[in-house]
């Protein structure tokens, strides 16, 4: 137990979040933070949602890997570093996260009042397929993927690498997840196109063959039919 407030301090504020340059990554981690809490209140009303039960198949991992990343767990641990980066190392793989929470920041931006820290359906929901959703469909994942395992990667030990994979399995699952949810809330016809245009994660990588451009024309087309139907009342 710790009796002295020094202790809890020291507790708290240890290991590669107060050392520097890994320090670094902290701070960089904290402004990104800061500033997507403060946007958070920049969106559109929701339609519909995942439900929080459901929301833990991605909530877990991500939980787990944050937990592990933690300086604490490794001074919890005992643990050494595998390998040193060094100065340049460092601020090189700043460099990267920067570049990936600048992509998130890009398509959090771009997407504009449609965007939910969690799986929803906002009013007046429709493909954003321009910008970073024209390279992957879920770039926000992308981007924190990318800066999370290049913090991993500087950290250098053995928690702080599985805590990254941890929470980019997360990632990867909440995309996962979100594909299910969107066909069915945007339509399987016209999400199916989307998806079989842009890769899900990784830019550049085609899973899926591209879309025939008579495709392309005649799901645009079918969509601007639909758009001129006026719906029904609900019941």
């Amino acid at each position: 137990m710790l009796e002295h407030q020094g202790d809890i301090s020291d507790a708290i504020l240890s290991g590669w979040i107060v050392t520097w340059p890994t320090r670094l990554l902290a701070l960089i981690w904290l402004a990104w933070v800061v500033s997507w809490v403060v946007a958070s209140f920049w969106s559109g009303r929701t339609k519909a949602h995942v439900r929080t039960l459901d929301s833990w198949v991605y909530r877990l991992p991500i939980l787990i890997g944050g937990i592990l990343l933690s300086p604490w767990t490794s001074r919890a641990l005992g643990e050494s570093r595998l390998y040193d980066p060094g100065n340049g190392g460092t601020y090189l793989l700043a460099v990267v996260l920067v570049c990936g929470i600048s992509f998130t920041w890009w398509a959090r931006i771009h997407l504009g009042r449609f965007w939910s820290n969690a799986i929803t359906h906002k009013e007046d929901h429709r493909i954003i397929d321009t910008g970073p959703y024209g390279m992957v469909r879920h770039p926000i994942y992308t981007g924190l993927i990318l800066a999370i395992l290049a913090t991993g990667v500087a950290v250098a030990t053995i928690s702080s690498l599985l805590g990254a994979l941890c929470i980019a399995f997360g990632e990867w699952q909440k995309a996962r997840m979100e594909e299910g949810f969107l066909s069915a809330e945007l339509g399987q016809e016209a999400y199916g196109l989307y998806r079989r245009r842009v890769p899900m994660i990784v830019p550049f990588l085609t899973v899926f063959r591209a879309a025939p451009k008579a495709d392309v024309e005649s799901a645009t087309a079918k969509s601007s039919a639909k758009s001129n139907v006026k719906p029904k009342s609900a019941p």
